[in-house]
């Protein structure tokens, strides 16, 4: 070291030692990036920058993904709320955890004591953590109160009127209609106000704050301007094949019907109400998007628009009808796909991408842009080397789904591989079935070299071990227990 060089360094380390201490904090906090996730409950792919239906109207979310990167084949770890959440809030698959239904809540899983949360690592690292609404299921969203600021849930699915509109038996959640008559009744809005409120304030050190709709999970109610955007009489349906199920295993048709809350489709399709549970499901969605940009509205005239990685994500899919049933909980396309759309400063917008990606990539991608500590625990990627390179010809990681022990899907960048606990199998060509109408592996279809070889691959993918199913009470573990008595008794 020259006299020159180390007379600078001297001079810098006296600056350092007398520097006021808080100041270089302020300063630290005010490079870290702030961090907006935003929730949505039971949205599928009826997204219009996703393309699931032609008459999607949702312009905020898709003025997001022309800014960021926007994940067209991404898919969530279980099709139902509790699991899908407790796994990418933990980054743990539910076959590590044995959550694979409603029930137990996350910080009931032995698997996961001392593991923490993404809020709580955000708290660690010394952001303002804050969430409102819906993130993580039940009473889990308490956390956010220990750790920083809980909002509340706004009210939940409701309000509800005093008799359903339209399905007048079944269970109280299950009704769709024009209800009620202003935006600042429904929870959403006000979940929406106080996110917006959070983002007015000022904060002297970077924040995480969760933002989680409830729309469009039922019931499908939103105020009547919403569905006079989406007339009844022109609504169209979603394309059906007819004997769409005719080549499935007797166990996928019992594990997505048995025991299962949900209208049938025999009763939707014949009771006249199949065009409007679709208005009320696409005016809902047309419902939470506006919640959805009047945060980004927000976001956009506060001091940390240029400093906030915004991630917008949907817990699971949804059926309308598709393979003749409704709601989630399937280890089809309609049951797994979601909305991932990823913005940051730093990375390039306006990026789309058809590699697979997974809700549980969703903790160590956060981590990776909020410059973190990464965890190596986690059982996701980070989904930062697909914004540098949406293309990325190296990304070899398929996305996982689960619904209970021995059930798995595999989603690669062209097809999808089921397995189902009874050892039937389904696969599916989106390259030339994107409807997943035809089961590549029905006794009557021989497979090509290129099949077999594809094949192959995909069940060398499926979990090596299985965390058994923890003791619960729900939809889920009656469906799953009436599709293994069906099993036995075959």
């Amino acid at each position: 070291m020259t006299r020159a060089t180390y007379s600078i360094a001297l001079a810098l380390a006296a600056i350092l030692a007398f520097a006021d201490p808080n100041l270089l904090a302020e300063q630290r906090n005010a490079a870290r990036k702030n961090v907006l996730l935003i929730s949505i409950d039971d949205l599928n792919d009826w997204v219009g920058c996703m393309g699931g239906h032609p008459q999607a109207k949702t312009p905020n979310i898709d003025a997001l993904a022309k800014r960021g990167t926007l994940f067209t084949n991404a898919h969530c770890q279980s099709p139902v709320c509790n699991p899908s959440r407790a796994s990418f809030l933990t980054g743990r698959y539910p076959h590590t955890t044995g959550i694979y239904f409603l029930s137990p809540g996350y910080n009931q899983a032995p698997a996961l004591k001392g593991v923490p949360t993404l809020p709580e690592r955000f708290a660690s690292a010394g952001y303002h953590v804050m969430g409102v609404g819906k993130i993580f299921h039940n009473r889990g969203n308490q956390l956010f109160g220990r750790v920083g600021e809980y909002g509340g849930g706004m009210g939940g699915f409701g309000p509800r009127p005093k008799n359903k509109i339209s399905q007048p038996h079944g269970h109280p959640l299950w009704d769709w209609g024009a209800f009620p008559e202003r935006d600042e009744q429904m929870p959403d809005h006000k979940v929406a106000d106080w996110a917006i409120g959070r983002l007015k304030q000022q904060h002297d050190k970077p924040f995480f704050l969760a933002v989680g709709f409830w729309r469009p999970h039922v019931p499908m109610y939103a105020p009547k301007p919403w569905f006079d955007l989406h007339p009844r009489d022109r609504i169209q349906l979603p394309k059906t094949l007819h004997k769409d199920v005719a080549d499935l295993p007797q166990y996928a048709r019992d594990l997505t019907t048995l025991k299962h809350v949900a209208p049938t489709h025999k009763w939707v399709s014949e009771s006249g109400q199949w065009p409007h549970a679709v208005q009320s499901y696409l005016a809902s969605t047309s419902f939470v998007d506006h919640q959805v940009g009047r945060v980004l509205k927000a976001l956009r005239s506060s001091p940390y628009r240029d400093n906030t990685i915004v991630m917008l994500l949907a817990d699971h899919g949804f059926h309308l009808g598709e393979k003749q049933r409704w709601a989630k909980r399937s280890l089809w396309e309609d049951g797994t796909r979601v909305p991932l759309i990823v913005v940051d400063p730093s990375h390039k917008g306006g990026q789309v991408t058809r590699k697979p990606a997974e809700l549980i990539d969703v903790f160590p991608t956060l981590l990776d842009l909020a410059n973190l500590k990464a965890d190596p625990s986690q059982e996701g990627q980070s989904l930062v080397p697909l914004m540098k390179n949406p293309n990325d010809a190296t990304w070899q990681y398929p996305a996982l789904t689960s619904f209970g022990p021995g059930n798995h899907s595999i989603r690669s960048e062209r097809f999808r591989y089921i397995h189902y606990n009874d050892g039937s199998e389904e696969m599916y060509d989106h390259a030339n079935d994107p409807h997943e109408w035809h089961n590549l592996l029905a006794k009557s279809n021989p497979l090509s070299d290129e099949l077999r070889k594809a094949l192959k691959w995909h069940r060398m993918q499926l979990p090596k071990q299985e965390h058994a199913l923890l003791e619960g009470g729900s939809t889920g573990h009656n469906a799953f227990r009436a599709a293994e008595a069906n099993r036995r008794d075959r």
